[in-house]
């Protein structure tokens, strides 16, 4: 059995879809560990004096759409009356102890792959400053609230070492929890990387949201930036992302046969970003 929790504040405007997004986000944790998960309940917070009821029906009624379409039951959960809305979940879910996906089994040779596109922090950054227009918003809301169950499905079949989500730490962050106190060292391909459209024209207009600077200085120290790396592509792999995509860690004989049968099953974004290298230790290098 395996246990996740997760639940955050408002990124859209819609109740519905922040109930979708959240809800996915949640469940990511389990997909990332190699798991199914089974059973969920409501994590609440909500200001009850400053909102109407039927916005809370609203996010609920996401998130229950969201468990339904994953193969979930919602069990209940816990509420409290407070200033600021927040809505999330706590999320079980199974898997053979010997499967069990850890973020950090890293295998020189392996090859990295990414599911979803990089750059929902800077479009919800967009989104609250009047710039993002109406079609970007619903394709990164939709792209937020797609699971990442079929990617996990997938990837059962392939001789996989390690798996993550990309979630508020942004790609770099989450690449360097992965190889901290490793003796390999990870090499990304910067020009490979998956974006969301328009991200790399709102990072520019310097709708960059302060997570990433946050995620930059807690990690910088173990990135090395090849010379001529666009600032704006820096800002974007620092990025915190929201209901991210899986990256997963595969030998690399077996990468494109894994990316080949991600897009078959839907997940059409998915690509090598980068591999796994026996020196530096402990390295980023970006490329």
């Amino acid at each position: 059995m395996i246990q996740t929790v997760d639940f955050f504040t408002p990124i859209v405007d819609d109740p519905y879809w922040f109930g979708q997004i959240a809800a996915a986000n949640a469940l990511s944790d389990i997909y990332a560990m190699g798991g199914v998960p089974r059973t969920a309940m409501n994590i609440v917070a909500f200001p009850l004096q400053q909102m109407d009821i039927s916005v809370l029906r609203r996010i609920i009624r996401g998130g229950i759409d969201k468990m339904k379409e994953a193969g979930v039951v919602l069990m209940g959960g816990h509420s409290v009356e407070d200033r600021e809305l927040k809505y999330g979940l706590s999320v079980t879910g199974f898997i053979h102890p010997d499967k069990v996906l850890s973020n950090n089994a890293l295998v020189p040779g392996d090859k990295l792959i990414l599911t979803k596109p990089l750059g929902t922090g800077i479009i919800n950054t967009a989104i609250k400053g009047g710039v993002a227009d109406s079609g970007i918003i619903d394709q990164v809301t939709r792209l937020m609230a797609a699971l990442n169950n079929s990617a996990a499905e997938v990837m059962q079949d392939f001789p996989v070492h390690a798996c993550t989500d990309i979630t508020g730490f942004g790609l770099l962050g989450h690449l360097a929890e992965m190889v901290a106190g490793s003796d390999a060292g990870i090499r990304v391909f910067s020009e490979k990387l998956p974006l969301v459209p328009k991200a790399l024209e709102y990072a520019g207009m310097g709708m960059v949201p302060g997570g990433t600077y946050k995620n930059r200085k807690f990690r910088e120290l173990m990135v090395d930036m090849a010379p001529g790396i666009d600032p704006v592509i820096r800002d974007i792999m620092y990025d915190p992302q929201t209901s991210g995509g899986l990256l997963i860690c595969v030998t690399g004989d077996a990468a494109e046969d894994l990316v080949s049968a991600l897009h078959e099953k839907g997940v059409k974004q998915a690509v090598i970003i980068g591999e796994v290298l026996e020196s530096p230790a402990a390295r980023i290098m970006v490329e």
